[in-house]
């Protein structure tokens, strides 16, 4: 595998050396801005690889994206081989329609500079994607351009929230879409600063892929950030949220895509062409933008 194939594909042409907080946000924004967050493999009748080579060798030489066994996996190595010190965590994700966390099935990176502690996450995607590392501290709002976001710390275990904008919605008919993620404080997700390894979310990668459970197997999905805001495509539904469109309110705009707009849509929106056919699904209603 090739760091510089990686750098290409991320559009990514500064410092390869310095080993700071500005070189890591810059990476890490040249990702989510260049790799989708995405699980079309599963409804192209394929699978979503574990394995480092098969990861890379889709999202870099396929110019494809993933979920964040896949693309939190790639930066970990990216930043590895960078030289930069960097832990794999795993995190379990809050269930809005349950109001629990789940069992360990997030990936996710800890990455240490200058005696400072910083998550960094590629992989969740949509509106809820962090944009720059966060410093790991309990307690203290870290506003970002999607959001504010806080982390806090009880006994061990560390919760990622999110403080969210009111939302515009030109199109009356979208107003109460199930996409529409409504309440204002969202909790995101809760890990540990237990060090894991790929090998420890090897059953997880065959749950998300297997059980009915899961959004993953009900729903097809595909968000990209951009420099203003998110592309998301959900089934046939495609939205863009243009983050602090005006006076701390985003805008949100939906499109229904026809059958035949959906492959024209991932090669211009999200830069993905598929080697086969995608069968767009929308079954869970718990999946927000």
């Amino acid at each position: 595998m090739d760091i510089e194939a990686y750098f290409e594909r991320i559009g990514y042409k500064n410092s390869r050396n310095k080993l700071d907080l500005e070189t890591l946000t810059d990476i890490l924004q040249h990702q989510i801005r260049a790799i989708p967050f995405e699980n079309l493999n599963l409804h192209c009748g394929d699978s979503m690889e574990l394995d480092l080579k098969a990861s890379f060798n889709q999202i870099v030489r396929k110019n494809r994206g993933g979920w964040c066994l896949q693309v939190n996996h790639i930066l970990y190595w990216a930043l590895t081989t960078m030289a930069f010190e960097a832990t794999l965590l795993g995190g379990c994700v809050y269930i809005p329609a349950a109001n629990k966390y789940s069992t360990m099935i997030h990936l996710l990176v800890q990455v240490t500079i200058n005696g400072r502690n910083y998550i960094v996450d590629a992989g969740f995607g949509r509106s809820y994607q962090i944009w720059e590392p966060l410093e790991l501290i309990s307690g203290k709002d870290q506003p970002q351009v999607p959001a504010i976001f806080r982390l806090t710390e009880e006994n061990g275990t560390w919760y990622l929230d999110q403080i969210r904008r009111e939302q515009l919605i030109p199109q009356q008919e979208f107003l109460n879409s199930d996409l529409l993620e409504m309440g204002k404080y969202r909790k995101i997700y809760s890990f540990t600063l237990e060090p894991r390894t790929i090998e420890d979310f090897e059953s997880v990668n065959v749950f998300l892929q297997t059980s009915p459970a899961p959004v993953f197997t009900s729903t097809s999905f595909c968000s990209l950030q951009t420099p203003e805001g998110v592309h998301c495509l959900v089934g046939w539904t495609l939205t863009h949220r243009k983050f602090n469109y005006e006076n701390n309110v985003d805008l949100v705009e939906f499109k229904t895509l026809k059958e035949e707009e959906v492959d024209e849509v991932l090669k211009t929106i999200f830069g993905i062409s598929l080697e086969k056919k995608l069968v767009p699904k929308h079954g869970d209603r718990c999946f927000t933008i």
